[in-house]
C-alpha cells in the first residue's frame, strides 16, 4: 500500500513537499517514484529512484528534488518554484525493478504499484 500526503494549494513560485509511505511485503531495495496527471492529459513521469540514480522529467529539473529512505519505505518530493502547469494529481509508485534504461524510471508502464494520489494546485 502506498499513501501520499502533502498536497495542497499554493501560489506560483511557492513550495510544497510531498511524502509517500509504503507498507506491506516489499523489500527496501525496491524502486520508488512520482508521477502526475493533469485533467485531460496523460500520466507523466516526474521522478524515479532506483538503487543508483534519480531520473527527473525535463519539466521539473532544477525545481523538484526526490529522495527516498528505503529502510523506512518513504519517498519525498520537494517541489520549489512551482508553476501553474505543475497543477496535477501526484501519484507515488513502487516496483521491484522498472528497468535499466533511464526512461524506464519515468515511464508509467514500467511501474506496478500505484498510490491513490494527492492533489497539487498552483495558481
Amino acid at each position: 500500500q502506498l499513501v501520499e500526503s502533502g498536497g495542497g494549494s499554493v501560489q506560483a513560485g511557492g513550495s510544497l513537499r510531498l511524502t509517500c509511505e509504503g507498507s506491506g511485503s516489499f523489500h527496501s531495495t525496491w524502486c520508488m517514484g512520482w508521477f502526475r496527471q493533469a485533467p485531460g492529459k496523460q500520466r507523466e513521469g516526474v521522478a524515479g529512484i532506483d538503487r543508483t540514480r534519480i531520473v527527473y522529467a525535463d519539466s521539473v529539473k532544477g525545481r523538484f528534488t526526490a529522495s527516498m529512505d528505503g529502510s523506512k519505505r518513504i519517498i519525498y518530493l520537494q517541489m520549489n518554484n512551482l508553476k501553474v502547469e505543475d497543477t496535477a494529481m501526484y501519484y507515488c509508485v513502487l516496483d521491484p525493478w522498472p528497468g535499466y534504461a533511464p526512461g524506464a524510471l519515468i515511464d508509467p508502464d514500467k511501474w506496478k504499484y500505484w498510490g491513490e494520489g494527492t492533489q497539487v494546485t498552483v495558481s
